[in-house]
């Protein structure tokens, strides 16, 4: 069975967030005004029950006195007391009493704001005896349900012949009583539509004014696609919505990233490797199988062609991997022992002036083979630019918050205008050209840099050299040189760098 599905209205979470609010408010206002009635009408009962007790207490202490207040004399008979209690009442506004003479009078007060002496009252007297307790029952009568209290009253006559038994009922009416409360029910019933309805507008603008920014999401989402990873969301504000909207757009960054990397990967590999692959089937095409020498000579140029791909093919997938959170896998090294093992490993390069220019010993938090490998790269770019007996210096230092490594020679140094370049995939200064490489070792290396949260210096001048400088940001609790790490070689050093 298919349920029909409700209103787009009423599944949106403007809806559904404000109907919560709306039945959250509505519960608590019915809740307080079921209470408030049941408080009033509780007081209600609790003071018509006291001023029944205080006519009875009054009727006991007339009773107790025994004097006729009218004559000074004591009581004569039932009549009499009835009759003098009657007549000195000061009733409540919605009260009367009646005194009723068994085979006698009936006495009521003479401003009666309803009817007391009728045929349910009497008899409920009726079934009194003068040993029956106080009763206490309600009534319905014209005037609508009363209260009543009905006590038996005797007086020893001193006339036998006059009754001796009596009843004396205390009535009060309960409309005009609970008129107030119904009253007090009404208004807060207004009251309670209008605060629903001021909560449903002030509610409705606040949760829009809140979850506009999902509207921004869903346009964002609906434009985001394959082709373009641009948008954003607006965010404003710092709770949880504003979070989320961060969140989204952290996500797009990583996705456009990705994208962008993958799409720079696919175009640099593509150009790339055209021209190797079109080298290698233009020799296979013209290869003569039948020349040895032309086979042989082919063999080694393809052979050539095919290395340098592949060394292209590593660096791209590389630099396609800078992005990856496990790129660089940090832990701690020993800045002055990694210098150590970069200069043993570059002095097979070439017959050099190899220099330490200064050596720091601090402890950092770093991946320390892709910094060698950083390192490693410079220092091969510096072989390519000198020649045999040029200067290829290497140092570290550590200025409080950075630790920098850097490697200079006094090559022929890089125009100003093409410094911004060489840092380019497969950018070369003037200088570079026709110099064995990819054209991706710098930018391998500033995604080493940029991996730990560092950057990449040059300072350059055509005709003395270059100065490449890693500069990586400090742990904060590992800023203080520590000792000289054991097996460290130390290397002495001169003026200038001199070693």
């Amino acid at each position: 069975m298919i349920r029909p599905r409700r209103p787009r209205l009423l599944r949106t979470v403007r809806a559904k967030v404000l109907i919560a609010v709306l039945a959250a408010a509505g519960l608590g206002l019915g809740l307080t005004g079921t209470v408030s009635v049941v408080v009033q009408r509780g007081t209600t009962d609790e003071r018509v029950d006291a001023s029944i007790s205080q006519e009875i207490e009054e009727l006991r202490a007339f009773a107790a006195a025994g004097i006729d207040p009218r004559t000074g004399r004591p009581f004569t008979s039932v009549a009499d007391l009835l009759r003098a209690k009657i007549e000195s009442d000061l009733s409540d506004e919605h009260e009367t009493a009646l005194g009723i003479v068994v085979g006698g009078p009936t006495y009521a007060s003479a401003v009666r704001p309803f009817e007391l002496n009728t045929a349910e009252v009497r008899a409920v007297a009726a079934r009194l005896t003068p040993d029956s307790p106080v009763t206490t029952t309600t009534v319905t009568t014209s005037a609508g349900r009363i209260v009543l209290s009905a006590v038996p009253v005797t007086v020893a006559p001193t006339d036998p012949a006059q009754p001796a038994h009596g009843v004396y009922v205390v009535g009060h009416e309960l409309v005009p009583e609970y008129a107030v409360v119904e009253d007090n029910t009404r208004n807060f019933a207004v009251t309670a539509v209008g605060a629903l309805l001021l909560v449903a507008a002030v509610g409705y603008l606040v949760i829009v004014r809140l979850l506009r920014p999902l509207d921004h999401l869903h346009a964002a989402a609906t434009g985001v696609g394959a082709d373009d990873l641009s948008h954003r969301v607006p965010v404003h504000g710092d709770d949880d919505v504003a979070d989320l909207a961060r969140g989204f757009n952290g996500m797009l960054e990583r996705l456009e990233s990705s994208f962008e990397t993958q799409r720079q990967f696919l175009d640099d590999a593509g150009h790339e490797l055209r021209t190797p692959l079109t080298i290698v089937q233009g020799h296979l095409e013209l290869l003569d199988p039948a020349d040895p020498a032309d086979v042989e000579e082919t063999r080694a140029l393809v052979l050539d062609e095919l290395a340098r791909m592949t060394r292209l093919v590593d660096d791209l997938t590389l630099l396609a991997k800078a992005r990856r959170p496990d790129f660089v896998r940090p832990g701690q090294l020993e800045a002055g022992r990694l210098l150590d093992d970069v200069l043993d490993k570059v002095v097979p390069l070439g017959e050099r002036r190899w220099r330490i220019d200064g050596r720091a010993e601090a402890t950092v938090v770093g991946d320390s083979q892709r910094l060698t490998q950083a390192l490693l790269q410079l220092v091969s770019n510096a072989v390519k630019f000198t020649r045999d007996g040029d200067l290829v210096a290497l140092g570290s230092s550590v200025d409080g918050t950075h630790l920098r490594f850097h490697v200079r020679d006094d090559g022929p140094g890089i125009e100003p205008g093409d410094l911004d370049r060489i840092f380019e995939r497969f950018g070369r200064a003037a200088t570079g050209r026709g110099v064995e490489g990819s054209g991706l070792g710098l930018s391998i290396v500033t995604a080493i840099a940029e991996a730990h949260g560092g950057r990449v210096e040059v300072l350059s001048t055509p005709g003395v050299g270059s100065t490449f400088t890693l500069v990586l940001p400090l742990h904060p609790a590992q800023t203080a040189p520590s000792a000289p790490p054991a097996g460290t070689r130390p290397v002495p050093v001169g003026p200038q760098g001199e070693p």
